[in-house]
């Protein structure tokens, strides 16, 4: 596949060699970086190489005494543990990861995948739901899954009680994605390991976490930004108004997917978020048949924007380097040597409460240089003074 042609500004990505390889998954194992911090990095110094080497300064800069990156015998040891577990890297850039997830403000940096790749290019929808589901909400949640395979899509949901294996169990034929919030080798709950052992077989298991890391409450959130990342649609099958499910809507509206919902009944606590979604907007589901209704319109206007974007015929093919994904934007310039970005830091932190805070927002609040905040926002991110959500949204640790 022809190579991307980056700038001097922007990094170089889609590791190419083993020592890349290594390196990439160093530096975003390393502590207090995650994805965004880990893409600044790149795009501030142009490759993995130079990222990775800057990091011990940078977290002096910010403060952080005996900063220890992630070592290569670390980075190795999750290497060797994915192949034995059949786990393949899948790195941003390149070909065989998961497209929609350009889309993410946050996108994963790297993902462990299992099982049959090929899914991956397929149109996928997901079905998220209440564990504690009823069983209507299950029958509901199997009907909507047979259906939509049926019509060519894949199932992507998160392997929980539930909404989720009855949707995960109805797709096993035709196709489903389970994304973890732990390690792909860690199967939670775990009397879904027979379930999740049949994925793997004919299906695919997802997780951006590393290999045999349990699942943490943290972990949740950022897994429901895959699950709805990957979806061109999510489906809230039964949730209550505080749930799991209502924060993945949520994440599909940021990333603009499409969003519907089942009704339930209005004293029903495990309908209240549904029924909350189709008051505010959100798409009435009573059957597989009223997804694909709404969705066909929006392909049909896809194709005509994809055509009309790579300026082909109704039957020419789409090239390989038209396929491949967008550069990450460079943020900023590298700092000035000796520019003192502490003002900026302590202005930020006095206006960022534990309450989520648009990092947009805040920059326009405080009419600070965009570069100059980026740059103290790294900062405060590396020092752990400062914490990121599904999303990009600051809060105070």
């Amino acid at each position: 596949m022809t190579d991307i042609p980056f700038s001097t500004d922007h990094p170089q990505l889609a590791p190419k060699s083993d020592e890349d390889k290594l390196l990439w998954l160093r530096l975003l194992r390393s502590r207090r970086v995650g994805p965004t911090t880990f893409f600044r990095l790149l795009s501030e110094h142009g490759s993995i190489a130079a990222a990775f080497a800057a990091l011990p300064q940078i977290a002096a800069e910010a403060g952080v005494k005996d900063y220890q990156p992630c070592t290569a015998s670390d980075a190795q040891t999750e290497m060797t543990n994915a192949l034995r577990a059949g786990a393949k890297p899948l790195f941003y850039g390149a070909p065989n990861f998961p497209k929609p997830l350009y889309d993410l403000a946050d996108p994963p940096p790297l993902l462990w995948a299992k099982g049959n790749l090929k899914l991956l290019s397929k149109p996928q929808i997901a079905l998220v739901g209440a564990r504690n589901a009823s069983s209507l909400g299950m029958r509901m949640s199997r009907d909507l899954a047979v259906g939509l395979g049926s019509a060519g899509h894949v199932v992507v949901s998160g392997l929980a009680r539930g909404v989720d294996t009855a949707a995960h169990q109805a797709a096993l034929k035709t196709g489903t994605i389970a994304v973890f919030a732990g390690g792909v080798d860690v199967t939670y709950p775990a009397e879904n390991n027979a379930l999740a052992a049949q994925i793997a077989d004919c299906g695919v298991i997802l997780s951006e976490q590393p290999m045999g890391m349990p699942p943490r409450s943290r972990h949740f959130p950022a897994r429901n930004r895959i699950i709805s990342g990957l979806a061109r649609a999510v489906v809230v099958v039964e949730a209550a108004v505080k749930s799991g499910s209502m924060l993945t809507a949520r994440d599909a509206l940021d990333q603009g997917r499409e969003v519907f919902a089942v009704p339930g009944h209005p004293i029903d606590a495990r309908a209240s978020g549904c029924n909350l979604l189709i008051r505010d907007g959100a798409t009435l589901v009573r059957c597989a048949k009223d997804i694909l209704d709404a969705l066909a319109p929006l392909s049909d206007s896809d194709a005509a924007q994809t055509q009309q974007s790579f300026n082909l015929q109704p039957t020419g093919p789409v090239s390989e380097a038209a396929m491949e994904p967008p550069p990450v934007k460079p943020i900023r310039k590298k700092a000035a040597a000796g520019q003192d970005t502490s003002n900026t830091q302590t202005l930020i932190l006095e206006r960022i409460a534990d309450a989520p805070t648009d990092e947009d927002r805040l920059i326009r609040d405080l009419r600070i240089p965009a570069h100059q905040m980026t740059a103290a926002l790294v900062d405060l991110e590396l020092a752990g003074q400062i914490s990121r959500s599904a999303g990009g949204m600051l809060s105070r640790r």
